[in-house]
């Protein structure tokens, strides 16, 4: 090898291990950063095209390459952010960043590039964005008016003033007096307020017919299909005695079961023997005071947000219950150790890595996910540190190199004069 070549070497050796100083000082910086992915440098021999022959395979420069380890998986600790979310296994959390501008709306405007982040650590901004320390924005499927999941990923906003839909009605309750005992052939109803799944309201009628001949025999009926119906007997003092043409013992719960729109449901007429629910007047004056219920919870005021293992987004409110207002995907690749680093620990699909693939938590290679926790930087503190030191030995030998390579130009030179 020339003394040109060996001095070209050294430089390309000083650049490489230069390289290898970034890439480590970064791991070590960001040795506490959440979802953080450690890099490191792999080393090559090139032979450029012009020695190739001369020096028949043998090194002319050094090179330095970045090499990934998103598919390291990092530890999962517990976090006391309810939002807190860690990834174990292959998927990535699908955010968007902001552009800074507003929409004509006046909502937040985001850019159209696509990342991807494992850093699970989201809170809820002042709009109601879920958004972690790197100010990405999490996108997923959102609940639309009706209830059912959008089939296109955006970002997640949940209001403050969020109201709660009721929930699914499965059963009615009636009570009061529906006639007397002194009439016959009497007609009435009563109409009830019930929701179905998606939390939208149906009128839900009854219909009660007296006998023309007995005045305790009554038939309750479906107001929208008469063929759905049963048989109602009460005792001389006003009492249930039977539904269905079953007696049972004083106690025993008297149930009519509606069925049709808007769902089936068990309408509870009260106890056998007993006059808390459906009864009879005994006085010719007495006249129906039915009043019929739901059994749906209607209210309830928004009081935060938490997330569950299956990537669903719950709104929790006051009254206790909580309802799905997202659910968030996982994103995969084909190869992630292709994908394009980003600040704030994101990436972006590139042509080695194809293109993301969304899935449901636990599907495809995607990973679980653990709530109320957090995934750990993947980087060896410890084993960066010796490979500084390494590093910096390197350094000093190519820089050694370089000196000797111009001493021995400069006595060359010395020599021809």
């Amino acid at each position: 090898m020339s003394l040109f070549n060996a001095l070209n070497t050294a430089v390309s050796g000083l650049n490489a291990q230069s390289h290898a100083f970034s890439d480590l000082s970064n791991n070590i910086a960001n040795s506490q950063t959440v979802g953080y992915k450690s890099t490191g440098t792999s080393f090559s021999d090139y032979v450029t095209a012009q020695t190739k022959a001369s020096l028949q395979g043998s090194s002319d420069s050094v090179a330095a390459v970045t090499t990934q380890n998103t598919e390291y998986q990092g530890s999962v600790t517990t976090s006391s952010n309810p939002l807190g979310m860690a990834i174990s296994g292959r998927g990535f959390f699908s955010v968007l960043a902001p552009s800074g501008g507003t929409t004509a709306q006046g909502t937040t405007s985001f850019n159209t590039q696509n990342f991807y982040t494992r850093n699970g650590d989201f809170s809820q901004n002042s709009d109601g964005y879920l958004v972690n320390t790197s100010g990405y924005y999490l996108q997923g499927y959102q609940v639309q008016n009706g209830g059912s999941l959008s089939t296109n990923i955006s970002p997640i906003q949940v209001s403050s003033n969020l109201s709660f839909q009721p929930t699914k009605s499965t059963s009615l309750t009636v009570s009061g007096v529906v006639g007397s005992t002194a009439t016959t052939g009497v007609m009435t109803s009563t109409t009830a307020t019930a929701y179905d799944s998606q939390g939208a309201a149906h009128n839900v009628t009854l219909n009660w017919q007296q006998s023309a001949s007995d005045p305790l025999t009554w038939t309750v009926s479906n107001g929208n299909d008469y063929s759905n119906q049963t048989s109602v007997v009460f005792n001389t003092d006003g009492s249930l005695k039977s539904v269905g043409g079953t007696v049972g013992t004083n106690g025993t719960s008297a149930v009519f079961n509606y069925a049709g729109a808007p769902q089936n449901l068990s309408v509870k007429l009260g106890t056998i023997g007993g006059t808390s629910g459906v009864s009879l007047g005994t006085s010719s004056s007495a006249s129906s005071s039915l009043v019929t219920t739901s059994d749906s919870v209607t209210s309830g005021n928004y009081t935060g947000l938490s997330v569950q293992k299956d990537g669903s987004i719950m709104a929790s409110f006051d009254n206790g219950l909580s309802q799905l207002v997202a659910k968030v995907p996982l994103a995969t690749f084909a190869d992630p150790d292709s994908l394009s680093v980003q600040n704030g620990q994101a990436y972006t699909a590139t042509s080695g890595s194809g293109g993301a693939s969304l899935n449901a938590v636990g599907t495809n290679g995607a990973g679980s996910l653990a709530t109320s926790s957090l995934e750990s930087s993947t980087t060896d503190l410890t084993g960066d540190l010796t490979k500084l030191v390494v590093a910096q030995q390197a350094y000093g030998a190519n820089t050694k190199v370089v000196s000797t390579s111009n001493q021995m130009l400069q006595t060359t030179l010395a020599m021809i004069q």
